[in-house]
C-alpha cells in the first residue's frame, strides 16, 4: 500500500468519533493476536521491542534499521497500519530526523513518533526550538505519507511543568504534526488542559493520566483521540510467563504449561498475511 494510502488510512482512525486504540505489539505472534481481536491498527513500543533483545530501552541500544524491520515485520504479517515509536527519531539532528522518516515511509510504517528526549541523563529533554525543528523536518520529510507524532517527554523525565509541555505540543501542532502527545500528565484537568490547548489536533494517551488509570470511554469523554499501550501488554506477557517459570520451578508441570494451545498459535500464523 502506497505511504499515501496509509496515511489516510491511519489518520482517519484518528479524526472519527471516538478514535482509535493503539495497542502495541512486540512480535509477529502478538501482532497477529491483536489483529485477530479486531483492532484497526499496531504500534511498535522501543521498550519492549528492547527487552526482547536483551537490551535496555533507548536509541542507542536498538538500532534504527532494527526497528524498521521490527514495524515492516508487524506490518506485514497483519496487513494493518504500523506506527513506530521511533524514540527521538535516531538522530542528533533535523536533517538525520527527516532521513529516518523518509525510511519509515519506505519501509511501510503508516505513523511514527518524535520525542524532544536527548538520551542524556543530565539534560534529557532538548531545548524548545531544536524539538520544534525536529518535528518540523519530520513533517516536511513526511509529506502527508506517514502519521507525525510530536511528543515531548516533559512529565516522565521529571519535568512537570505544564505550561512548558503545553507551549511545546501547541508548536508541534502548528508546525504540522498529525498527533501529538506527552506521556502521563499529572492528572485528568491537566489532560483536559492539553486537549484544549491543541484542538483539533489529536491527543495521544500512554495508558492514562498519572494519578489513576480510566477506562477508554473516560479518555474519549476527555477529548483523548488516541489511546496507546506502551510496553504494558508485554509486561503483562511476561508476568504471565514469570508466574508459569515460578510454577515450573516448584515442579508445578500443569500450572507451568496451561497457556495457549500451540494449535491456536498455528491457526493465527497461518491466517497471517505473508
Amino acid at each position: 500500500m502506497p505511504g499515501s494510502a496509509l496515511y489516510e488510512r491511519l489518520m482517519a482512525l484518528h479524526t472519527r468519533e471516538g478514535g482509535l486504540v493503539l495497542p502495541n505489539a512486540w512480535d509477529g505472534l502478538s501482532a497477529l493476536l491483536l489483529a485477530d481481536a479486531g483492532f484497526e491498527a499496531a504500534a511498535t513500543s522501543s521498550g519492549a521491542l528492547a527487552a526482547t533483545l536483551g537490551r535496555p530501552d533507548g536509541r542507542h541500544e536498538v538500532s534504527r534499521d532494527e526497528h524498521l524491520e521490527h514495524a515492516r515485520l508487524l506490518g506485514r504479517l497483519t496487513g494493518l497500519p504500523v506506527n513506530g515509536d521511533f524514540e527521538d527519531g535516531y538522530g542528533d539532528t533535523p536533517e538525520a530526523v527527516a532521513v529516518t522518516v523518509e525510511a519509515a515511509v519506505e519501509h511501510g510504517l503508516a505513523g511514527i513518533g518524535i520525542e524532544d528526549t536527548t538520551g542524556d541523563p543530565v539534560r534529557p529533554i532538548r531545548g524548545f526550538d531544536d524539538a520544534v525543528d525536529r518535528v518540523r523536518a519530520a513533517v516536511a520529510a513526511a509529506k502527508r505519507r506517514i502519521v507525525v507524532t510530536g511528543r515531548t517527554d516533559n512529565f516522565i523525565q521529571g519535568r512537570p511543568d505544564l505550561d512548558d509541555t503545553i507551549r511545546r505540543l501547541t508548536a508541534f501542532a502548528e508546525v504540522g504534526a498529525d498527533v501529538v502527545y506527552a506521556p502521563f500528565p499529572p492528572d485528568l484537568d491537566a489532560l483536559g488542559a492539553i486537549v484544549t490547548a491543541v484542538a483539533p489536533t489529536p491527543v495521544n494517551v500512554l495508558v492514562s493520566p498519572a494519578d489513576k488509570v480510566l477506562t477508554v470511554d473516560e479518555l474519549r469523554q476527555a477529548g483523548v483521540k488516541r489511546i496507546s499501550l506502551g510496553p504494558f501488554l508485554y509486561a503483562g506477557a511476561m508476568a504471565a510467563l514469570e508466574r508459569a517459570t515460578k510454577a515450573l520451578a516448584a515442579g508445578d508441570l500443569a500450572a507451568a504449561t496451561a497457556g495457549m494451545g500451540f494449535d491456536r498459535i498455528g491457526e493465527l500464523i497461518a491466517g497471517a498475511k505473508h
